[in-house]
């Protein structure tokens, strides 16, 4: 399989189960601006929405989508519990999360990377993620992970999306739980691994 990446970005999750689940794999990065693969290729022939991640699997086919890739890694690897089982209660929960994680804290990030919107706006899309981080604080200030005891996918999707609130300046510090999750995810040999594959650590 080849991830299709750009450092940093959302494609950070899935690089993170590819290597917690042991998958034989190849990475190429993605200069999304200019729609450029670092083989010189238009990435827009090869995913045409044009952004990552995009997975091509073993057969040549793509798979796009953030929370889909994880998931079908997930399933690959039931060993590793990285997704409870298909069809279970707890499988839902798990899609549940996924879904407030790409819809109201990744895509609520998504404002801030942008230098046109004004100040205001910026202002109150901080405020919103505010809210949103305050119930993850709570979930995670009783539990290890997202779900329980058991690392799983959505654990590298969250701790993907809370990398950012440096570089966007949303403020972390009142939420110590959230704080130390992120440290604790991020201590994962696994997180590590991807983290310097992508040059984001050294």
């Amino acid at each position: 399989m080849k991830l299709f990446y750009s450092p940093g970005a959302c494609s950070l999750s899935p690089h993170i189960i590819l290597r917690e689940g042991g998958f034989s794999f190849t990475t190429e990065k993605v200069d999304i601006r200019a729609k450029k693969t670092a083989a010189g290729e238009d990435f827009h022939a090869i995913n045409p929405k044009g952004y990552v991640p995009a997975l091509q699997l073993d057969d040549g086919s793509l798979l796009t989508e953030g929370p889909a890739i994880v998931q079908f890694l997930a399933d690959q690897v039931p060993d590793k519990k990285l997704a409870p089982a298909n069809g279970t209660l707890e499988r839902y929960r798990l899609q549940e999360m996924l879904n407030f994680i790409s819809t109201e804290i990744h895509k609520g990030f998504s404002p801030l990377f942008n230098p046109a919107f004004p100040d205001d706006v910026k202002r109150l899309t901080r405020e919103r993620l505010a809210q949103r981080l305050g119930m993850l604080e709570v979930v995670v200030a009783k539990q290890a992970f997202l779900l329980g005891d058991q690392f799983t996918v959505a654990d590298a999707y969250l701790f993907t999306t809370l990398n950012w609130a440096g570089h966007t300046k949303v403020d972390l510090e009142p939420f110590p739980a959230l704080r130390a999750y992120h440290a604790r995810v991020a201590d994962r040999p696994s997180v590590q691994e991807a983290l310097k594959a992508e040059g984001l650590a050294k």
